[in-house]
């Protein structure tokens, strides 16, 4: 089996990485939170910092680009190339009202003949492979058998499916009834993304499509850093491990931020899954979100590590991430 890290805007980057790379280091491929193309065609600073190779050694990562021009794309990917990246990830996924009213995400799946004449374009970039990472549709599932045709007209080099429609949003179950199909209809491989929160999620996915031989797990992960550790080898995740995972990334945050203001504010966006796996987490979370400085905020995370315990077994279940 292999497993990849999804990208999550905001939180994925690469001061995530490393740091999980280096606490638990049990990811195939990593994906970059998307790269958005625009009209100047350089990529933003914040962009640019993110996929640098000297921010992103010894890890196989992949950027993701969100875009409906083929131009864009192509210039984006290029400048990737140059920088040493030979595949790149087009995000037909995201299903944010912001990124959808402009087709882009899986605002695109609706927008089928427009997306065939774009991916026309694209595969047509020498020495890049180019993956897909794809929702089912926009509106309705059935959407999803007039894009497989589609897709199985280029050379992906993968088929990432999260087998809901953008208005799910994350709400609903996965189709599996879809993803099913999307097993035998597409001719490149495909990779399963949705839901894998807990060891059992893991296991009833595999068991039910034995064939599958590739995970992305997104959420499942943030939430609880030592989820692939319990899936692979039945290992709880050490609360002295997961403090030091966390202070890490604090203090990488501090040193790039140069202050302290933005760096809580990205533990704090950590947080909003990661407390669901200790115990007893409600009056912990509310001071670790109210806390205004590093002191407010280290006190708030400490007296949580000292006081409480991990829960065996704990995910994001139904919570509404």
């Amino acid at each position: 089996m292999k497993y990849y890290l999804a990208p999550m805007e905001g939180i994925t980057g690469y001061v995530y990485r490393n740091s999980y790379e280096k606490f638990f280091n049990n990811i195939d491929k990593y994906f970059t939170p998307f790269i958005v193309t625009n009209k100047s065609r350089s990529l933003k600073s914040k962009e640019l910092r993110d996929i640098l190779p000297e921010n992103n050694k010894g890890m196989n990562i992949v950027p993701q680009i969100l875009t409906s021009d083929a131009e864009g794309f192509i210039t984006t990917a290029r400048k990737l190339q140059q920088l040493g990246y030979n595949e790149v990830n087009l995000n037909l996924g995201c299903p944010a009202g912001t990124v959808v009213s402009k087709n882009k995400g899986s605002g695109f799946l609706a927008k089928r003949e427009e997306l065939d004449i774009f991916l026309d374009k694209i595969f047509k970039i020498d020495n890049m492979k180019i993956s897909i990472k794809t929702r089912i549709g926009k509106d309705s599932p059935e959407e999803f058998y007039e894009l497989i045709k589609i897709y199985n007209k280029y050379p992906l080099e993968e088929l990432i499916i999260h087998p809901r429609i953008q208005k799910d949003f994350y709400g609903n179950k996965p189709n599996l009834e879809v993803f099913k199909d999307a097993l035998s209809l597409s001719i490149s491989p495909v990779c399963y993304n949705g839901d894998i929160f807990t060891v059992d999620d893991h296991n009833k996915l595999i068991k039910a499509f034995p064939e599958v031989k590739t995970v992305m797990l997104g959420r499942g992960i943030i939430a609880n850093p030592g989820l692939m550790n319990k899936i692979n080898h039945n290992t709880n995740i050490d609360k002295k491990v997961l403090k030091d995972f966390h202070d890490e990334m604090l203090y990488k945050y501090i040193e790039i931020f140069d202050e302290e203001r933005n760096a809580i504010f990205r533990m704090k966006e950590l947080w909003g899954y990661m407390i669901y796996i200790f115990s007893d987490n409600k009056k912990y979370a509310k001071r670790i979100k109210k806390s205004q400085n590093l002191n407010e905020y280290n006190e708030a995370v400490l007296s949580l590590f000292m006081e409480q315990e991990i829960v065996e077994g704990a995910g994001l279940f139904n919570n509404q991430h």
